[in-house]
């Protein structure tokens, strides 16, 4: 088993670069008697950050325990004998992440995913649990997850997509073929020929930090300047990829951003920091959320980079996302409407004093009042005086993630600022919408309503 410290003094929504070490127990069943067989270092590392796995510690059938550890800066397999020791690296390089594993039903061989040699991207590697250099078995412009290796412990079956065809089950053959297991499931009318190919961009915050992006360019790009979307992911523990994603949420996101690029939309998602696939330092970036709000930075810089294209207008640049994404939004409405047009927020955060007591009921900002001082600054209610730009407001009513008085007390402000605002609301709907036809009323709304101010 894993054992992570707790601490009073830590709260979320907030950098966690270093902390008191994790370990790893190994208990006897029938007595209960445990022992402690490895411990994480200080340092990089020391706080516990999991894989895409049944267990995060996995037994082998040599008698060794794998699991994630981010002691390079970068999460990555170690092994230790269950008898404990030194824990050794079976995954190295540089500057990549793991992220799905499985064990084999021998217990003798791995196979994951990362973004090694490909960091916008998800590929499969294997390895022998005894070895230290994985063998990669996917690669190209796809995007492969979920691996599962079959009884006869060598036949992969895999759910993989990529720029224009969404996510689909297939099995990977000893020679490396990716065969769809059920291809006549994609409709025939699909538009798969008619979907653009993001490209990857690599732009700067208004810090200077290295953001990337992925850029969906109209067809007609190439004539005159066109109105622009910029898409902000939730989580905040994500990354958007070059090409239909992994998690259910954003493959509809993915889908939306195809769409606005198919009605002359220039589009950028931007993989701002504290999202995932770029390392710890990029994930537990400093003062990042209700620790100062950094992102804010990636915001501007996204901004600044659109309106700097000769194919962009840059009087109509909107914003647009869900849940983190959604409070980005609303940031950047709140403090540069000289920047952006108008937005599209998903049920968004709006004050951090009250999202973080929602996740963790013990944080009482009149007991910590330095940390809830910081938490209000870094929300987009505290800059309400410089929000200008017109907003669309959806969330469901039944919302478990982010309280539904998030979009009251918003309402209740835009009013009192005078600012242009619509209101869509999913009565019983909660969080991530349990229904198609609410992401399709929600989407709709969204593209009619950037119409409406962004298109000539």
């Amino acid at each position: 088993m894993v054992r992570t410290p707790w601490s009073h003094d830590q709260l979320i929504f907030q950098p966690h670069r270093e902390g008191l070490p994790w370990s790893i127990r190994v208990a006897d069943a029938a007595t209960g008697k445990g022992r402690e067989v490895w411990r994480a270092e200080p340092g990089p590392g020391s706080v516990f950050h999991g894989i895409e796995a049944e267990s995060q510690v996995l037994w082998t059938a040599a008698g060794t325990l794998v699991f994630p550890w981010e002691r390079t800066g970068w999460l990555r397999l170690y092994a230790v004998p269950a008898a404990g020791g030194t824990a050794r690296l079976l995954t190295p390089g540089d500057d990549f992440e793991v992220e799905d594993v499985v064990l084999s039903p021998d217990k003798h061989t791995l196979v994951f995913n990362s973004n090694e040699d490909d960091i916008d991207r998800r590929h499969l590697w294997k390895e022998a649990v005894d070895a230290d250099h994985p063998t990669e078995i996917t690669r190209g412009e796809g995007i492969e997850w979920s691996p599962v290796l079959a009884s006869d412990n060598t036949t992969v079956a895999l759910l993989h997509s990529d720029a224009h065809n969404p996510a689909r089950p297939a099995v990977l053959s000893a020679s490396g073929q990716v065969t769809d297991a059920a291809p006549e499931s994609m409709p025939a009318d699909f538009p798969a020929a008619q979907l653009v190919t993001p490209q990857q961009v690599i732009i700067s915050a208004a810090d200077g930090l290295r953001i990337h992006g992925q850029l969906f360019l109209p067809k007609d790009a190439a004539s005159g300047r066109h109105p622009a979307m910029i898409f902000f992911h939730g989580g905040s523990r994500r990354q958007m990829l070059l090409g239909w994603h992994y998690m259910g949420y954003y493959h509809n996101a993915y889908a939306m951003n195809q769409y606005l690029a198919s009605r002359g939309y220039v589009v950028l998602s931007v993989n701002y920091r504290s999202g995932i696939g770029y390392g710890l330092d990029f994930r537990e970036a400093l003062n990042y959320g209700a620790d100062g709000a950094s992102e804010f930075n990636d915001v501007q810089g996204a901004g600044v980079y659109l309106r700097s294209r000769p194919d962009v207008d840059p009087a109509r640049i909107g914003l647009w996302g869900g849940s983190y994404g959604g409070y980005l939004t609303a940031l950047g409405l709140a403090r540069a409407s000289d920047l952006f047009a108008c937005g599209v927020d998903f049920h968004g955060v709006h004050d951090w004093n009250l999202e973080m007591h929602h996740f963790q009921p013990s944080y009482d900002p009149e007991a910590r009042p330095d940390a809830a001082r910081i938490a209000w600054e870094s929300s987009p209610l505290a800059a309400i005086k410089t929000w200008r730009s017109p907003v669309l407001l959806i969330q469901g009513d039944d919302d478990r993630n982010v309280p539904f008085t998030e979009m009251i007390r918003m309402v209740e402000a835009l009013r009192k600022q005078g600012v242009d605002f619509q209101q869509l609301v999913f009565p019983d709907e909660i969080h991530d919408f349990l229904m198609h036809r609410t992401w399709l009323a929600g989407y709709h709304a969204t593209s009619d309503y950037l119409d409406q101010h962004l298109r000539k």
